[in-house]
């Protein structure tokens, strides 16, 4: 049986990758700074083609790193002074699902919309609304087991042991989760936590509510469209390929014949356009740096 694709999904590919968290990046940043650009937050770019936005009051910054120093192409902090510490950080590294960076920052969007009360709420386990746990549960209730690999680590593996979510409990150093992937939370898939195919990280005080968008997306069981020719040689023999087939569609309309007409013009990049994965960029770094 052929995986039922969500309905509200642009469909942009010509398989279905299945389970979702083998799907890998779609190779472009637009999708997951949407959001945020429909906020008006302002956009920049270095001559490398890495992009920054940064929120009105300053106090949420996000990079797209597709020419950065390793393998972290999504870095987002969150700030309570803009000059000061970041309050909580998290990274998406250069393989990670676009569309989980995308439940992030289209929950962070929503937050903002609510204040610091909302998008720098701390997690606390004594507060149902923002215990930890309940970033877990979207997972739990796909399938995902329990699993307790280190006395200070609690662990959620996927049903085929090729994803998890895995939680640190004990202090920290607070630089070390901004920079390494030595954080409170890290999200992953491959065979090993220390040679991922695909990472998340995000540091202690990251709020509930965003990992939860994070975890809902990865849990949904709606597969994702890929262009076949991009997928991975990890992903060939472990995740579900099944081709996308086109509706079946009446003669071609006026309205058809113009938008066919208009996709051969010549394009013109739109100023909000994000660069693509470029193959000039380095390869990720070997060891715990992001």
């Amino acid at each position: 049986m052929s995986p039922d694709p969500d309905p509200h999904h642009d469909i942009d590919g010509d398989v279905y990758v299945c389970p979702r968290h083998l799907a890998s990046t779609t190779g472009t940043g637009d999708p997951a700074l949407a959001p945020l650009r429909a906020l008006g937050w302002d956009l920049q770019h270095d001559d490398r083609g890495n992009v920054y936005v940064t929120a009105p009051d300053r106090r949420i910054r996000l990079g797209y790193f597709p020419e950065g120093e390793d393998d972290g192409l999504w870095r987002i902090t969150a700030y309570r002074d803009p000059f000061a510490q970041p309050i909580w950080g998290v990274c998406f590294n250069d393989a990670a699902p676009t569309e989980f960076v995308q439940a992030f920052t289209t929950a962070l969007a929503s937050a903002y919309q609510h204040g610091p009360d909302a998008y720098l709420a701390r997690p606390n386990s004594m507060d149902p609304e923002h215990d930890p746990f309940l970033a877990v549960v979207p997972l739990l209730r796909e399938g995902w087991l329990f699993e307790r690999p280190d006395p200070r680590v609690f662990r959620v593996r996927a049903p085929d042991g090729l994803a998890a979510l895995e939680y640190t409990t004990g202090p920290l150093d607070a630089d070390a989760e901004l920079t390494t992937r030595t954080s409170r939370w890290q999200l992953w898939a491959g065979e090993s936590v220390d040679r991922p195919f695909w990472y998340a990280t995000a540091s202690t005080d990251t709020p509930v509510a965003l990992l939860t968008a994070v975890t809902h997306s990865v849990a949904d069981p709606a597969p994702l469209p890929r262009w076949r020719e991009d997928t991975s040689s990890y992903l060939k023999g472990v995740a579900q390929l099944t081709p996308i087939v086109p509706a079946a569609s009446s003669a071609p309309t006026p309205l058809d014949v113009q938008r066919a007409a208009t996709s051969r013009r010549p394009a013109t990049l739109a100023a909000t356009s994000v660069p693509r994965w470029s193959t000039t960029s380095r390869p990720p770094l070997p060891g715990p740096r992001r």
